[in-house]
Formats: C-alpha cells, structure tokens, sequence
C-alpha cells in the first residue's frame, strides 16, 4: 500500500465519522444549513491556523483551486439539502454518494490517469456498494421523489465531484495541501454563514450544536487534510473514491453504536465495499 492510499483510507474513516455525527446532529432537530454553518465556523480557522503553522499558508497561484473546491463543494452540499425537502433520503443519499464518478471521469479524460482492470473492478464494486447501504425502499408514506429533487440532487453530485477534481487540479499545480484545504474553508465557511443568514434573516448559533459542530470540524480536517495529501501524491480516480466511501464506517458505526439492523441486504453492501476498497488499494 502506497502512503497516498493510506492517507486516503484515514480519510475514509474520519469523513465517516462525520457522517455519523451530522446523522445524530439531525435527529436532534438541527437544519442542515445550520449544520453547515456550525461546522464550517470552526473548520475554517483550524484548517488556516494549521496552514500557518506549518509555513505552508499561501494566496493566489494554484492556491485558487482550493477557493473553486470550495465554492463547488458548498453548492453541492447546499443543494443536496434542498433536495432533501421535497425527495427520499433513501434516493438522494445514494446519488449524492456517486460525486467520486464524475471526479474519475475527469481525472481519466484530461489528466490521463490509467484505467486498470483492479480499478474498474474496484469502481464496479463501490457503485453497487452505495445503494445496497444508503438506499432501501422508503418507509409507507414517504415522498416521493419529485422532478425539482432530482434536478438538485444530480447538481449537487456533479458539483461535489467538480470540488474533488478542483483538489487535484492544485496539487498538480504546485500548491500545498494545507493551502487548498485552508482556501476551500475559507469560500466554504463565507458562504455557509451569508446563506444562513439570507434563510433565517439573521445570524443566531442554535443551543447545544457546539456539541455536534465541535468534533464534526475536528475530524472533516483531518479528512480533508488527509484526502488532499493522497491527491498530491496519488491518482485521483483512487484516491477521492476511496476516501468517499465514508459510508462504510459510518454504516459500521450505526450497527455498533446505535443498535441499528444488520440487514442482509447492509451485509451484502459492506461485503462489496470492502471488495472494492481492497481492490483500489491495488489499483
């Protein structure tokens, strides 16, 4: 195993780790933009401190692929909650999930990254994983998914892979790690904060999202840290899929921790999961 592809498996499981959270923080009643707008306040000046901290912080140049990562990456999220509101968790979750197939279309069609057959297996194999543990047919009287949804929902999927790619595009381009993630905070955290406000008409912190929005920045750091590490050494069509499969941890944690069904069909989903990490991790 390559250090890209282990940084890319940390970042798998700390991006896990903050889906499970951000699940738990909307059982709690939190709006997702809230959500967003808690976790992006702090992961902004963590990632920008570190950054400085390190003597990697810098501005313009390559460093403005983190700044469109991040513009791409908010819409993407943004939309992805709006879908939410008029289509099924069950689909839309799903297809967001797939944002790492437009970011390996992109990496083999203009930087010329190699199509292996471990990697087509592995991406075959990822693609059934999705549905088989985030899909599922929706409760009796559940939404359906209606045509305003959908068009969102596929938006905010190429977009979050177009935010992926932004990553790469910097790496190539000569720019630190630290310096693309510490950019995308600061176009994500701006825009999470002024669509909060426009939503509420006004700014006001919801009682008790510290604790949610505390260790959700503290483990998306590391993941995103993580994840731009792999891509500066590592293949793209990899990397963002493997570290995008944060599902799977956060599947696992449900199970373990929450008590939550081992179905068969989440078995099957995990037992291809893990056939197709293991098969990325050779690609």
């Amino acid at each position: 195993m390559t250090a890209a592809t282990a940084c890319a498996f940390g970042a798998l499981v700390c991006f896990g780790i903050g889906d499970w959270i951000y699940r738990r923080a909307a059982r709690d009643g939190y709006a997702a933009h809230q959500f967003l707008m808690g976790q992006a306040c702090l992961f902004a000046p963590s990632v920008i401190l570190y950054a400085a901290a390190t003597g990697t912080l810098s501005v313009g140049g390559a460093a403005l692929w983190g700044n469109l990562a991040g513009l791409f990456l908010f819409v993407g999220f943004f939309l992805f909650a709006r879908s939410l509101r008029t289509g099924p968790v069950s689909v839309n979750g799903p297809v967001f999930r797939l944002g790492f197939v437009v970011t390996v279309g992109l990496a083999i069609a203009t930087l010329g990254e190699p199509v292996t057959a471990a990697k087509l297996g592995g991406l075959v194999l990822a693609l059934l994983a999705v549905p088989l543990l985030l899909g599922g047919a929706p409760p009796a009287g559940t939404r359906r998914l209606s045509g305003r949804s959908l068009a969102e929902v596929l938006v905010a999927t190429v977009a979050a892979g177009v935010g992926y790619f932004c990553h790469k595009l910097g790496s190539v381009g000569g720019a630190p790690p630290a310096t693309l993630v510490a950019a995308q905070a600061m176009v994500f955290a701006s825009l999470a904060v002024l669509s909060t406000a426009a939503i509420e008409r006004g700014l006001a912190w919801p009682p008790g999202l510290w604790r949610h929005a505390v260790p959700t920045a503290v483990v998306l750091a590391a993941a995103f840290l993580l994840m731009v590490n792999a891509l500066s050494a590592g293949q793209a069509s990899v990397v963002v899929p493997i570290a995008q499969m944060g599902f799977v941890p956060a599947a696992l944690l449900g199970i373990a921790v929450e008590g939550e069904a081992m179905t068969p069909r989440k078995g099957l989903g995990l037992a291809a999961a893990v056939a197709a990490l293991a098969l990325l991790a050779l690609a």
